[in-house]
Order: C-alpha cells, then sequence, then structure tokens
C-alpha cells in the first residue's frame, strides 16, 4: 500500500523494508551470540554502492565504526554490511579490532568480494570480546533474499520491542527511485550524530560526496533531535548505500530534484528516528515538542531537544501531569536565546502558560491528551521566524529495571 504524503511526488510505501530499492538482498541468523534471537544479519547491494556514513562522536568509538571508515575512504564503496547484536565490540582493545577486520574478511571470502567493499557494525554489551567461531558460523550459513528484510531487522534488535524500518518513493528523471531503512535503538539514545545503528538503502544513482552531503543535512534534523536518556553509545553509525539501479540521471545538487531527493531522504530518518523515540526503554508514549518564533533554527532545535530530554518533562508526561512548569525549568536552562515575557507554551491544543505568567486551563482536557499514545508541547518564543522539532518518550520504572539488569 502507498500513501501520499504532502512533500510533492514523494510517496510512502507501506510495509517497505530495507530491501525494497532495487538491487539489495539481506539476511539474518541466530548464530547463537544471543540465547535465541536472531543476533547475525548481512545487507548486500547487488554492485558496488556509493556510500555515505555518519558515526557517534563519542571517544571510545567502538572498532567496528573504525574497520567501516577504513573501507569507505578506500573508494567510497560499499557492497555488503554484516551486524551483530548482543555483543557491541567496544573497548576491546586489539583483539576487538582484529575480530572487526575478521568479520569484514569472512564476509569478503564468501562473496568473493573486495575487503573494502564490506561494512561492519556490533551492537550490545560493550566491554565483551565477540566469540568469533559464532560470528563464522553466521558468515558461512546466513542465506539472502530481497524478502529476507525482517530477518536482519530483527538480527540487529538489543532492547528493542519491534523492528524499525520506511520507505519512501518517488519520481526522478521519469524512473521511480525507492529509499528506504532499517534502524534500532531503544537505551543510551541522546545522538551527536546519528541513532544507534540506521541502515538506509536507495536505487538511486548519486555520488558519494553528494550522498554523504544529503546525508549530513538529513541527520540534524532527525536522528540528531532524538533522546531517550541523554546517553550516547560508541556504536551509533548510520550508514546509507546508493547503488544506482533506478538508472535516473546521476544526482547533485544543482540536479532539478536534488531537493525532492533530499526530501525523501529526510522522511525515512525522520520516520525512523520517531520510532526509535517511541520504543524507548520502558516507553508508553512518544513525546514531540514543536518550536517556533527562534532566532535561528540550530536554537530552536536545541530548546525542543532541551525540553524532551528532561527527565522532569519525561517523568511529568509518564504521570500525566500537566505541570508546565517542568516545560519552563528546560527552557530556562537551555542556551538558546529566550524573553521569558514573550513565550507561550501549549499542552495539545491547550495554552497553558502565556508571555511569561500562568494562563488557565482544564486539567482534565491535559490530561486527556496526555493519555494518548502521542504527546504534543509547543512553544512559541515570539522573537523570530524559525523553528525546530525534537522526538522523545516518556521515563518510566521499566526504564530502571531494562537496565538494572541489562547484562543479566
Amino acid at each position: 500500500m502507498i500513501q501520499l504524503t504532502d512533500a510533492g511526488n514523494i510517496k510512502k510505501v507501506e510495509n517497505g523494508t530495507v530491501t525494497s530499492p532495487k538491487g539489495f538482498v539481506s539476511g539474518g541468523l541466530h548464530c547463537g551470540l544471543r540465547r535465541s534471537k536472531n543476533d547475525f544479519g548481512l545487507l548486500m547491494s547487488e554492485q558496488p554502492a556509493s556510500a555515505a556514513a555518519v558515526y557517534t562522536q563519542s571517544h571510545f568509538q567502538a572498532p567496528p565504526l573504525k574497520v567501516t571508515q577504513e573501507s569507505i575512504a578506500s573508494e567510497q564503496k560499499i557492497q555488503a554490511v554484516v551486524v551483530n547484536s548482543a555483543i557491541a565490540n567496544a573497548c576491546t582493545g586489539e583483539e576487538g579490532l582484529l575480530n572487526a577486520f575478521q568479520m569484514r574478511d569472512l564476509i569478503a571470502k564468501r562473496y568473493e568480494i573486495p575487503a573494502d567493499y564490506v561494512a561492519v557494525a556490533s551492537t550490545g554489551v560493550i566491554g565483551e570480546q565477540l566469540d568469533m567461531e559464532k560470528i563464522t558460523y553466521g558468515a558461512h550459513t546466513v542465506e539472502m533474499d530481497h524478502k529476507e528484510a525482517h530477518a536482519f531487522q530483527q538480527a540487529i534488535l538489543t532492547t528493542d520491542t519491534c523492528e524499525k524500518s520506511s520507505c519512501f518513493q518517488l519520481e526522478i528523471d521519469g524512473q521511480t527511485v525507492t529509499v528506504a531503512g532499517a534502524a534500532k535503538g531503544s537505551g543510551m539514545i541522546h545522538p551527536n550524530m546519528a541513532t544507534m545503528l540506521g541502515f538506509i538503502t536507495t536505487d538511486a544513482n548519486i555520488e558519494s560526496k553528494h550522498l554523504q552531503a544529503a546525508l549530513s543535512h538529513c541527520i540534524d534534523q532527525s536522528f540528531n533531535q532524538i533522546t531517550v536518556d541523554g546517553e550516547t553509545s560508541t556504536n551509533d553509525m548510520v550508514l546509507t548505500l546508493a547503488n544506482g539501479k533506478a538508472e535516473n540521471e546521476p544526482l547533485y545538487p544543482e540536479h532539478k530534484q536534488w531537493k525532492d531527493f533530499q526530501q525523501a531522504l529526510l522522511l525515512v530518518c525522520e520516520d525512523l528516528a520517531k520510532q526509535i523515540a517511541k520504543d524507548g526503554e520502558g516507553a508508553t508514549k512518544l513525546i514531540e515538542v514543536n518550536v517556533k518564533g527562534a532566532n535561528s533554527e540550530k536554537e530552536a532545535r536545541a530548546i525542543a531537544k532541551k525540553v524532551v530530554g528532561s527527565n522532569l518533562v519525561k517523568t511529568a508526561v509518564y504521570g500525566l501531569d500537566a505541570n508546565w512548569g517542568r516545560i519552563v525549568g528546560a527552557i530556562g536552562h537551555s542556551e538558546a536565546e529566550v524573553a521569558a515575557e514573550e513565550c507561550d507554551i501549549y499542552i495539545g491544543s491547550q495554552l497553558v502558560f502565556s508571555r511569561g505568567t500562568p494562563h488557565p486551563f482544564s486539567e482534565e482536557q491535559a490530561t486527556e491528551h496526555m493519555s494518548k499514545d502521542k504527546v504534543n508541547i509547543q512553544i512559541n518564543l515570539h522573537q523570530g521566524t524559525e523553528a525546530g522539532t525534537a522526538w522523545g518518550c516518556d521515563l518510566t520504572y521499566d526504564y530502571v529495571k531494562i537496565n538494572a539488569s541489562y547484562r543479566t
């Protein structure tokens, strides 16, 4: 099923997966790193694809990220992405780095492609070494198919409660171009570039440098605008592959439909980002904060993320408490320029704070809105013309339970 969006000729493909773009296949299986669920995944393009990526800004970048960076630096091409869950292979020293390279080599040898055409990703517990016997079994056994996207999407999960995928299509140069993605993330979500792990595929014809520019533009408005718990992982990465199978004319910033492609990529990133925020560990609802009237887009985004990341706001939402003072507190210690006497705050459609003073509102209506799966908070600074949005989730007792026993 395809639904029209508000973005011109861009359409959302319901039930689309990371293998919906032409020329992509994937697979996943249980290799034994986890007790029973899929924990080894492989995503491949039929031909080498232009590659672009963003990585965590953590000082403790995990070995898989270093291997992936080396692969992309060679020719800016990637054909296969091998992923494991359960073990992050982070803070594992020289042995961990050698194991990440071995993962790359196992896939390269099996499919007879250059090692530099293989990217590596891992997610899970920090500080534990990979069981390479199990990884080798996965590399030798995994089967590939364009219908096996769900096996791959399941293999990348850790504390996630569901798969996360998104797919959009548009016409470029008379050809149908598809942009799709899969992601994982539920905890340690406060990205400084991306999410825990995200893989985006497209059959668009586009060079790596232009794909990188498009991806970097989209990240700041999507993955960088979500938060679950204020924590940034050692393994955060979003990798994008474009194999050109749609056979459109090469895309570049001066192309007449460049903005259309960029918008489709943004829609996929934003959709995945919101799914991650909604699936925050122990979460019961998605929180969306919209800020307008700011002096700059950067300040608007900063305030939105500050509010959605506030533990006091998150717990108030969980408790169905329309305590706008929590929102004021979060806005007040943001680094953006704010004039308190000019600020308006809405919870749902209700104005609760106006131009520096409380505004009468219905507690019953506010509670009804906060009982929904999605809670909207709107802030108008009345200072400029720029706007920004951020997404997060409520903070519940279950978040503590999940993380108190993460390794056990």
